[in-house]
C-alpha cells in the first residue's frame, strides 16, 4: 500500500492519507481502503469510506494536526501537531506527533518530540522509520515508531522546510522550504545537507515521481511547475500552465502528474512532454492530491470547501465529490 500526507500553508489546512482495510470488527469498510483525513479547523482525524463517501470514524487530535500518514500494516495513522498558525506565522509551536487507531477509532497516544519543532509532513520510509519535517530545528527527523524516539535529525539548511519528498529507496529527501523559494537536498544515511536548489520567491508542496527520477515543486509566483533532475540535482525544465499551482501528485506508472491549479482546476499532465491534456473544474480553495495506490483514483481535498473531489483517472471525469465540513485537506 502507500499512504500520503498533506501540506501546509500560511492558512490552516488538512491532511489525507490511505489506509489500506485489514479485516477488524468494524462494519465492513470500503473494498479499496479508507481515507484518513486531517481537518485542523476540527481538531480532528476523520476516517472515511470513499465508496459510501461517508464519514465512518472521527477521532480527536491536538491543535493543529497537520497532514497524516498510514503505518504500511495499515493499523494507525500519524498526525503531527504543528501549532495553531500557518508556515512562517506567528504562533504556538507544536512537539508532538499524534497516532490514531485506524480499527478502533481512537487516539493510541502521543509521541513527544522533545522540544518546539513545528512538525509537518508526515511519511514512512522503506527503513520502517517515520520521517517528519522540522520546521524550528531546519531538519527532517527519522523516528522509530517502536520505541516513539527520534532517531536522526537531517539537516536541510533553511527556513521553512515545510514539505518533502522521499526517494524511493530512502536514501534522500527534497524539501520544499516556502518562502526561501529554494529545494534542500538531504542526505538520509549520512544526516548531511547535500546541496540547496534555488528555484523562486516562493514555492509550495513537493512531490517525486515513483522511480525517483524527477522532482516537482510549485511556483507560487509564477503559473509553472519546477522539475528538478535527481541524477544532476539540478533545476531541469519548468512545466508551463494556466494557473499556478498548489500541489500535485505523479500516478503510480509514471505517465501523468495531476495537479491542483488556485483558480478553480485540475490539471492532467503529460510526463513525456510536460503538458496540460486535461483540465477540469474544481473549487478554488486550495487543495491536496493523493491517488489511489492502484492508479485508479485521484483525490483531492479543498480546505475552504469542505469537500474531496474524486477524480477517475481511468474513464478521466470527475465522480460525485466526497462532502465533510471545511477544514479538510
Amino acid at each position: 500500500m502507500r499512504f500520503l500526507t498533506c501540506i501546509a500553508l500560511a492558512v490552516p489546512v488538512v491532511a489525507l492519507a490511505f489506509a489500506a482495510t485489514n479485516g477488524h470488527s468494524q462494519p465492513k469498510p470500503s473494498s479499496k481502503g479508507l481515507l484518513v483525513v486531517a481537518n485542523q479547523f476540527e481538531h480532528t482525524a476523520l476516517i472515511v469510506d470513499p465508496d459510501t463517501r461517508k464519514e465512518v470514524g472521527k477521532v480527536s487530535v491536538g491543535v493543529n494536526g497537520h497532514e497524516v500518514a498510514v503505518s504500511p500494516d495499515g493499523k494507525f495513522a500519524y498526525l503531527p501537531i504543528y501549532g495553531n498558525s500557518g508556515v512562517g506565522k506567528p504562533g504556538t509551536d507544536g512537539n508532538s506527533v499524534d497516532v490514531v487507531d485506524i480499527a478502533n477509532r481512537k487516539l493510541a497516544y502521543s509521541i513527544d518530540l522533545g522540544k518546539p519543532l513545528r512538525p509537518h509532513d508526515p511519511a514512512f520510509g522503506p527503513d520502517g522509520h517515520l520521517y517528519v519535517s522540522a520546521e524550528l530545528s531546519q531538519s527532517i527527523d527519522a523516528i522509530d515508531p517502536a520505541t516513539h524516539k527520534v532517531i536522526a535529525q537531517n539537516p536541510t539548511g533553511q527556513d521553512e522546510s515545510h514539505m518533502f519528498a522521499l526517494k524511493p529507496d530512502g536514501t534522500r529527501a527534497y524539501t520544499a522550504n516556502v518562502h526561501a523559494g529554494t529545494v534542500s537536498v538531504v542526505d538520509l544515511v549520512n544526516h548531511k545537507l547535500v546541496k540547496t536548489i534555488p528555484v523562486s520567491k516562493m514555492v509550495q508542496r513537493i512531490t517525486i515521481q515513483p522511480d525517483g527520477r524527477f522532482v516537482f515543486t510549485h511556483d507560487q509566483e509564477k503559473p509553472r511547475i519546477a522539475v528538478i533532475d535527481t541524477r544532476s540535482e539540478s533545476l531541469s525544465s519548468w512545466i508551463d500552465l494556466p494557473e499556478t499551482a498548489y500541489s500535485s501528485e505523479p500516478t503510480p506508472d509514471g505517465k501523468w502528474l495531476i495537479s491542483a491549479g488556485m483558480k478553480g482546476h485540475l490539471f492532467v499532465i503529460d510526463l513525456q512532454t510536460h503538458k496540460v491534456v486535461k483540465t477540469f473544474d474544481a473549487p478554488t480553495t486550495l487543495g491536496k492530491v493523493l491517488i489511489r495506490p492502484d492508479g485508479g483514483v485521484a483525490f483531492i481535498s479543498f480546505l475552504a470547501a469542505g469537500k474531496i473531489e474524486v477524480l477517475d483517472l481511468k474513464a478521466w471525469k470527475l465522480e460525485p465529490s466526497i462532502d465533510l465540513t471545511p477544514g479538510v485537506d
